[in-house]
């Protein structure tokens, strides 16, 4: 991301070394999820629209209303937009806030996985189906048991196993439920936070039952380890975790990547296993501009992809946004290149 203040910035210029386009401009997008499906690439982003929301570090400036879903032939083809595919007044316990999806198939029937804040001003994770990858979707009545914060990710692995990360501090709530139950004194950002020399918070996973709908077991951490195999530390907020968890699967190996969020890079970890631990590897994108950064890793026709958003499109506007592709690389020890958004 330029060193320079937005108001310094000149927007025609960083486009013009911007390594990717917006896929879309009719609208702002963001938090792309990229899955093929029938041989295409669908992408399950949020919608970001500009409310006048007062700007805060709880996130109140994304009051995102509904969600779109795009489709591509190939990674430099045409996003087609398929229309609204849901709105939050078609979800009977949601109020507002419609932040980052995700998307799974199973047996002829496709879901969105969503989070949402609830009347309570709870941040939970439901489900809606459709019989169609771009939609419309049907909401489950109530949000998903057990679930909380924000950023579900949902892993397909070889056996048929269906598992959610997901998680987010800050206006993602995460910080509290660190005791188990949520707790809700105190408006700011850093209140139930471990101290900079503690383990840092972690996403957490979950097996999802057959129908997908709900969880079989209780979240669990996804700790990230440093080279000493030791868990990273609160303070150690250019590797530790933050939000926007996502896992894809190369040669044998989980790759869990993530955003460090105040940081603003997304970096990964690597494990045998897929709930961990995961040992930080390094980065995969470098600052872009824009406060956020969240992404999402897919494979289509033996090449790699990284999905992305920036907010040069809305010339710095940090809630408006626009998603992006870029290609991604491996070298032979199976480490990603970092891919620097702008020449």
């Amino acid at each position: 991301m330029p060193e320079k203040p937005i108001d310094h910035i000149d927007f025609d210029e960083l486009n013009s070394k911007a390594i990717s386009k917006p896929l879309v401009t009719h609208l702002f997008t963001a938090d792309p999820s990229a899955h093929v499906f029938d041989g295409r690439i669908y992408i399950y982003p949020s919608h970001d629209i500009d409310e006048g929301d007062a700007f805060d570090d709880l996130g109140s400036h994304f009051a995102m209303k509904d969600y779109h879903v795009f489709s591509m032939a190939h990674p430099e083809a045409e996003a087609i937009d398929h229309g609204v595919a849901m709105r939050v007044e078609d979800i009977p316990w949601a109020e507002k806030q419609l932040w980052a999806p995700d998307a799974a198939h199973k047996n002829g029937t496709y879901y969105l996985f969503f989070p949402a804040k609830d009347y309570d001003g709870i941040f939970r994770i439901g489900v809606a189906i459709s019989t169609s990858p771009g939609g419309p979707f049907t909401a489950q009545p109530q949000a998903i048991k057990n679930s909380f914060s924000i950023d579900p990710a949902v892993f397909e692995d070889e056996n048929d196993n269906y598992l959610m990360y997901f998680g987010g501090i800050w206006g993602g709530q995460l910080q509290r439920w660190r005791t188990g139950s949520f707790k809700a004194e105190g408006e700011g950002p850093f209140i139930h936070l471990p101290e900079d020399n503690e383990p840092a918070l972690c996403a957490k996973v979950a097996k999802l039952s057959n129908d997908l709908l709900e969880f079989v077991e209780e979240p669990k951490d996804v700790v990230i380890l440093d080279e000493a195999g030791m868990p990273l530390l609160q303070g150690d907020n250019e590797r530790r975790f933050f939000e926007a968890p996502w896992v894809h699967k190369y040669n044998g190996k989980y790759y869990f990547s993530y955003s460090t969020g105040d940081t603003h890079y997304i970096c990964y970890a690597m494990s045998d296993n897929p709930y961990g631990p995961f040992t930080y590897k390094g980065r995969i994108l470098n600052p872009v501009v824009g406060w956020t950064s969240h992404h999402s890793i897919v494979e289509f026709q033996n090449k790699w992809y990284l999905f992305y958003h920036d907010s040069s499109l809305s010339k710095g506007v940090t809630h408006l946004r626009s998603i992006k592709c870029i290609e991604l690389t491996y070298d032979e020890f199976g480490h990603i290149h970092t891919i620097d958004p702008y020449r």
